[in-house]
C-alpha cells in the first residue's frame, strides 16, 4: 500500500492500493457528518473513477484507490470540511507487479472479447481476474479468524502461506455458536458490552487490524471472501439485529475503505434466512448500498442456510449457495447452472472433521469426492475443517492449524484441472450450446437407422453413471467418484490419436497408459477414486 506524500509525485503499480491521508475536523461525529470524496482523472484516456473517503479517528481521514490502468492519474478531493476540500495531485501508475492481475470477475465481465471468446459458451459460469487470468476459486472457511488473538491470527496466515487456498470465507463481526462463545479482545464498534456500542462510530484499533489481515492475504494470492452479516450473535454484542438505517451505514463504511484492496469479495450474509427480521427487499437495498459505495464493483453474492436465495437478481455476480440436501450436495451444480445462469460456487458442502453436527463429520475422502462432483458440473466448492479433538482451535471458526487430509488433495486436484482447456464444459443435454466444444464422441451402442446422435444421447448412453468434463475433440475428463470398476472402455473420435492418463484423486498419482490409441481404449481401474483423462495427441 502506497501513502501519498504531498512533498513528491508519489507512485504505485497497477491494481495496488494507494492511500491518501488526510487531516480534518475532529468535531461532532465525522463518521456520520463530514462527506469526502476524490476524483482520479486518467491524463491519457480521460477516464475517472471517484471514491470516497471514509474517517479514522483524532481528525485523521483516508481516501483509498486502486488504479487499474498504467499511466498518470490526478486527483482532486471534495469535502464539505474545507480542511479536507481541494486537495490535488498527480499520481503516476506503473504495470503491475509480477503475478498481481487485478480483481477476480467473471469472466463475461472481462473487457477483451479475445479473452471470452476462449470460454465459448463456458465464459457465463467462469471467473477470471480482469487482465483476462484464469482464475478459480479454491476456497477455505474460517469465520471468524480476525476475532481471535494475535498469535492465533499470525499462525492463521503461516498456516494459508503453505496451504492450497486462494479464496476464504471470513466474517467481520465475530461469531457466537458451538466451540465459539468467547468474547473478542475488540469489536467494530466504539462502546463495550456492558454499556452498549455506538453503531455509528467505529473502532479505529479494530479496522487497523482488519486492514492489515486483508492485505496479508492479498500478499498471499488470497481473496477475501468478506462476509457483512451473519445470524450467529450474542444479545451483548447486538451485530445482527442493528437497525437498517445502521446496516447500511456499516455497508457504506466496509465499501469505502475496503473497496481499494483488489482481492476483495462482498458476501452480504452467512444463512441469510436465518435472520427472518430481514426481508428480501432488505438485502436488495444492502445490496444497491454497497454498489453504489464500492467504486470498484467487486464480485457480490449472499449465502444460504436452508431457502436458497435467488441468485439471477442481477445485483448478484454469482451463485454462493450451502448443500441442503445431505445425499445430493455438489451434484446441485448442474441445476444451479442452468436456474441462476451465473458461476457456481458451493460455499458449503460440508466439513471434514468430527464435530458432533451433521454438516461437520465428513471423511476426507467424502469431502474431496464432493469437490470433484462439484467440479465436474462446472462449479466450484470450499472447504472447511472442523475436528474438535486437535487442541482449542477449530479452523472453521478460529483458524490455527489445518489438521484434515484434504488440502493436500484439494493442491493435487488443483493443478489437474487448471491444466484444462478454459472452454472445457460437462457433458449434458446443453452441451451443443458450447462454440468450441460441439464435438460428440461416438458411443459403444448403435443407433437406430436415421437417428442423430446429440449431447443428451450420449450422455444418457455412454456416460450415465459418471460425470464428464469436455473440450471438443481435444480433452476429455471422466470422474468415477466411489465407484470401481475393473476397466472401463472409451469409443474415442475417429481420425485422433490420445493418451490416457489414470487419476488417482486420493493417492494423488497420475499413471500414463504406456501406448497412444485411436478407436477405442479399454482403461484398467478397480479401485474408487479414479478418473480417467483423456488427450489429443499432436
Amino acid at each position: 500500500m502506497a501513502n501519498v506524500d504531498h512533498t513528491a509525485e508519489p507512485s504505485v503499480a497497477c491494481y495496488d492500493l494507494f492511500e491518501i491521508p488526510l487531516t480534518g475536523t475532529a468535531a461532532g461525529n465525522p463518521y456520520a457528518d463530514v462527506d469526502l470524496s476524490a476524483r482520479f482523472t486518467h491524463a491519457d484516456s480521460g477516464r475517472v473513477v471517484v471514491v470516497e473517503g471514509f474517517y479514522r479517528g483524532a481528525g485523521r481521514y483516508a481516501i483509498r484507490f486502486m488504479p487499474d490502468e498504467p499511466g498518470t492519474w490526478t486527483y482532486v478531493t471534495a469535502s464539505g470540511d474545507p480542511a479536507l476540500a481541494g486537495v490535488s495531485g498527480t499520481l503516476t501508475v506503473g504495470g503491475p507487479a509480477e503475478g498481481v492481475h487485478g480483481r477476480v470477475i467473471r469472466a463475461s465481465d472481462v473487457a477483451d472479447p479475445e479473452v471470452r471468446a476462449r470460454y465459448g459458451a463456458e465464459v457465463t459460469y467462469r471467473f477470471c481476474y480482469e487482465d483476462g487470468t484464469p482464475y478459480q476459486p479454491y476456497g477455505t472457511t474460517c469465520y471468524a479468524w480476525t476475532n481471535q488473538a494475535a498469535d492465533v491470527q499470525d499462525r492463521t496466515v503461516e498456516t494459508l502461506r503453505q496451504a492450497p487456498f486462494n479464496k476464504i470465507r471470513m466474517c467481520v463481526f465475530p461469531k457466537f455458536y458451538d466451540f465459539n462463545t468467547a468474547d473478542p479482545a475488540m469489536f467494530a464498534y466504539e462502546g463495550s458490552m456492558e454499556d452498549g456500542f455506538d453503531h455509528s462510530r467505529f473502532n479505529e484499533a479494530f479496522f487497523e487490524n482488519l486492514d492489515h489481515r486483508i492485505m496479508q492475504l492479498q500478499e498471499l494470492g488470497i481473496e477475501a471472501d468478506i462476509i457483512l452479516l451473519h445470524p450467529y450473535d450474542k444479545p451483548a454484542w447486538g451485530f445482527s439485529t442493528m437497525t437498517k438505517a445502521e446496516d447500511e451505514f456499516y455497508l457504506s463504511y466496509m465499501a469505502r475503505r475496503y473497496g481499494a484492496y483488489r482481492n476483495v469479495w462482498w458476501s452480504l450474509a452467512n444463512e441469510y434466512d436465518i435472520m427472518s427480521w430481514k426481508s428480501v427487499d432488505d438485502w436488495r437495498d444492502y445490496a444497491r448500498t454497497l454498489i453504489e459505495h464500492d467504486a470498484f464493483g467487486h464480485l457480490r453474492s449472499i449465502h444460504n442456510c436452508v431457502t436458497l436465495y435467488d441468485w439471477s437478481e442481477d445485483w448478484a455476480t454469482h451463485c454462493s449457495y450451502q448443500r441442503v440436501d445431505m445425499t445430493r450436495t455438489t451434484e446441485c451444480v448442474a441445476d444451479y447452472r442452468v436456474r441462476y445462469g451465473k458461476p457456481v460456487v458451493c460455499d458449503e458442502p460440508g466439513y471434514e472433521g468430527n464435530i458432533y453436527w451433521g454438516w461437520g463429520n465428513l471423511t476426507g475422502e467424502e469431502l474431496m469426492r464432493r469437490f470433484w462432483e462439484g467440479a465436474m458440473r462446472g462449479g466450484y466448492v470450499t472447504h472447511g475443517e472442523t475436528f474438535i479433538d486437535q487442541g482449542e482451535q477449530i479452523w472453521w471458526a478460529h483458524g490455527g492449524e489445518l489438521h484434515g487430509d484434504a488440502p493436500a488433495r484439494i493442491a493435487f486436484m488443483r493443478g489437474i484441472l487448471e491444466q484444462a482447456p478454459l472452454d472445457t464444459a460437462p457433458l449434458d443435454e446443453r452441451f451443443d450450446e458450447c462454440s468450441d466444444a460441439r464435438h460428440m464422441w461416438p458411443v459403444a451402442s448403435s443407433l437406430p437407422e436415421g437417428t442423430a446422435l446429440n449431447p443428451g444421447m450420449e450422455k444418457g448412453m455412454q456416460y450415465w453413471d459418471v460425470p464428464v468434463l469436455r473440450s471438443g475433440y481435444e480433452w476429455q475428463l471422466v470422474y468415477f467418484g466411489w465407484c470401481r470398476p475393473t476397466y472401463r472402455e472409451f469409443p474415442l473420435p475417429v481420425g485422433c490419436r490420445y493418451e490416457v492418463d489414470v487419476i488417482d484423486t486420493w493417492n494423488m498419482t497420475v499413471e500414463t497408459l504406456p501406448d497412444s490409441y485411436e478407436g477405442t481404449v479399454r482403461v484398467p481401474l478397480g479401485r474408487p477414486w479414479l478418473a480417467v483423462r483423456i488427450r489429443r495427441m499432436v
